[in-house]
């Protein structure tokens, strides 16, 4: 899940006057040059896991598309990923009403679209309008609704829009890093004719797709490669006023097996890889830094985690006779208590990882509770628990069946190439195995696993699931029944179960309250009801390293991904030697 859609500190509100957040980006930050001038020019190529599944923003939530995002479209304002703090984008300052119900953002004069059209505050109303219009389907419709009305907008002129919060929230402005900027004059035609979902997919012509990002689609050749090229229009400078980017050329190929992608940053043939290196790539991985190859960079505690679900959706799975005991928490509670997370730390992470209870990671350190319910390693009490809800292993085969002869045996999703999806399965299965629970592994590309995701065609899947937002109340598409990235049962019409409604009012009042003493009290609480009820499991966070090439420079990793391109414009490269020359 995009993943995509990533904060971690809250805005307070003010206690009087309007207040105005305005942002300077200052030589010396992190992300910007401090010393000489970086050179100007070159390409960098790096790997992806897989294909966009869109150019469009609104309709995909995968990674590479995500990442793809990042490099060709722009945001009202941006949450840095080192420091976390928000900064003025395409918006120079704001202004919030200290209700926090009015906010007035005044965009950057006479910026232009990579085709050269003059950008204004029309394109940010169009953006918001297709973002929110149901045929669109929009993947991140949900987090742009504040005390469950949608954020409405208006233009006071062609550089000032005003948006309208119908009640308070704890991210304030920080919502707008997820909303995408997109070209009115390129699209608003597809958003009145009701064609906008079938906009911008990865057929489209790359002159077609336009952005106000530092990059340009140049070629996309599905399968091999996806090639940007340096907006000439973009907008952005350094702490000199030299033009941004400083690259000429991204080179991204698809490199879906993760030995195949380290030996070939070993190697020198990619300057950057996909994501984090896996805990087997250290060893090799140092050894390369300590030949001058690559870099090392160590970036913390994970604060996303590989994830387990089992499809809890009603209206799919009713005629299946093992939904009796599925929809039971009992029973996946009972999992819960066969996997031996301190072994899932050392087996999949080779010891580099924390055993966790939830979502929220020890990386989260604003949000993260160490009181959440936790389910102590106990095959006993897993097997105690089956049985309270009639599933014994009646006819001795090893796995638990309930008295009409239903076995407790499911098909479990990954993606495949991913090595520690692979070991994580596999000792899941092992544990589940020891109280009676079976389950078989099947391993998909990445495009199909989302399509049986999104279709609710499965049994259970094992990923990791990228958040939304590191403040929970910016991923409420994750916590809320109505919303499309509730895994287990996505888009609820009205809550399925008790706990599910529940847990709806804790995060509503919880988005709605300024004041966070009183914001971390509800979501401990909405925390505490979903451990109680397990409908997703969680086993372990890992501690992160990114490796890249030497000759890469301005690089600031983050734990969240992109790891290295959010940060795309300020990358540059010594020489002209190192990665391929495509």
């Amino acid at each position: 899940m995009s993943p995509a859609r990533l904060f971690r500190i809250l805005i307070a509100a003010a206690a009087a006057a309007a207040l105005i957040y305005y942002v300077r980006g200052a030589p010396g930050r992190r992300g910007e040059p401090v010393s000489a001038p970086a050179e100007r020019g070159g390409q960098i190529v790096g790997s992806m896991r897989s294909e966009p599944r869109s150019f469009n923003r609104l309709l995909a939530r995968d990674q590479t598309s995500d990442t793809i995002h990042t490099l060709l479209h722009g945001r009202l304002l941006r949450i840095n990923r080192s420091t976390f703090e928000t900064e003025p984008w395409l918006a120079e300052r704001w202004e919030s009403t200290a209700d926090g119900l009015t906010h007035t953002f005044h965009l950057r004069p006479n910026l232009q679209w990579s085709d050269g059209a003059p950008f204004s505050s029309a394109d940010v109303l169009f953006s918001l309008e297709a973002a929110l219009d149901p045929k669109v389907g929009s993947v991140i419709a949900g987090n742009l609704q504040v005390g469950g009305q949608p954020i409405r907008a208006t233009a006071t002129d062609a550089n000032t829009v005003v948006f309208t919060f119908a009640a308070p929230t704890g991210p304030g402005v920080r919502l707008f890093d997820l909303l995408p900027i997109l070209p009115k004059h390129k699209l608003g035609a597809a958003l009145s004719a009701g064609t906008l979902a079938q906009a911008w997919g990865p057929a489209t012509a790359p002159a077609e797709i336009v952005g106000m990002g530092p990059f340009v689609l140049r070629e996309y050749l599905p399968g091999q490669r996806l090639v940007v090229d340096r907006n000439p229009h973009y907008w952005r400078k350094d702490a000199g006023g030299q033009q941004l980017p400083y690259l000429d050329r991204i080179v991204l190929e698809v490199v879906p097996d993760q030995n195949a992608e380290l030996l070939r940053l070993t190697a020198g043939d990619i300057d950057f890889t996909h994501t984090e290196l896996r805990p087997d790539d250290y060893v090799p991985a140092r050894r390369a830094e300590e030949a001058g190859k690559i870099k090392l960079e160590e970036l913390g505690v994970a604060t996303d985690a590989d994830a387990f679900w089992f499809l809890l959706k009603p209206e799919v799975r009713a005629k299946d006779p093992r939904f009796r005991f599925l929809q039971k928490r009992e029973f996946r509670q009972a999992l819960s208590h066969a996997v031996d997370r301190e072994e899932f730390a050392r087996t999949v992470f080779l010891g580099e990882a924390v055993p966790i209870w939830g979502p929220v990671t020890p990386g989260n350190k604003i949000w993260f509770s160490p009181n959440v319910l936790r389910y102590p390693h106990d095959v006993g009490r897993a097997r105690e628990l089956l049985k309270s809800i009639g599933l014994e292993d009646r006819n001795n085969n090893g796995i638990v069946e309930d008295a009409s002869g239903t076995e407790a045996k499911f098909t479990v999703l990954t993606q495949r190439g991913l090595s520690y999806y692979e070991t994580g399965t596999t000792l899941l299965r092992e544990q589940a195995k020891e109280a009676g629970i079976e389950l078989e592994i099947a391993t998909l590309d990445a495009r199909a696993l989302f399509e049986r995701l999104e279709a609710s065609n499965y049994d259970a899947i094992y990923m990791r699931p990228l958040m939304s937002d590191l403040d929970p109340a910016g991923n409420l598409d994750f916590w809320l029944s109505s919303g499309d990235a509730h895994l287990w049962n996505m888009v609820q019409k009205t809550p399925a179960t008790d706990w599910e409604a529940r847990i709806d009012a804790l995060m509503k009042e919880q988005a709605s309250t300024i004041e966070l003493a009183r914001r971390k009290t509800l979501f401990n609480d909405a925390q505490r009801v979903l451990a109680e009820n397990v409908p997703i499991l969680y086993f372990a966070a890992p501690r992160m390293y990114y490796g890249h090439s030497a000759r890469l420079h301005g690089v600031v990793p983050s734990v969240l991904r992109p790891q290295v391109l959010w940060n795309a414009d300020m990358l540059s490269v010594t020489g002209s030697g190192g990665a391929a020359t495509r």
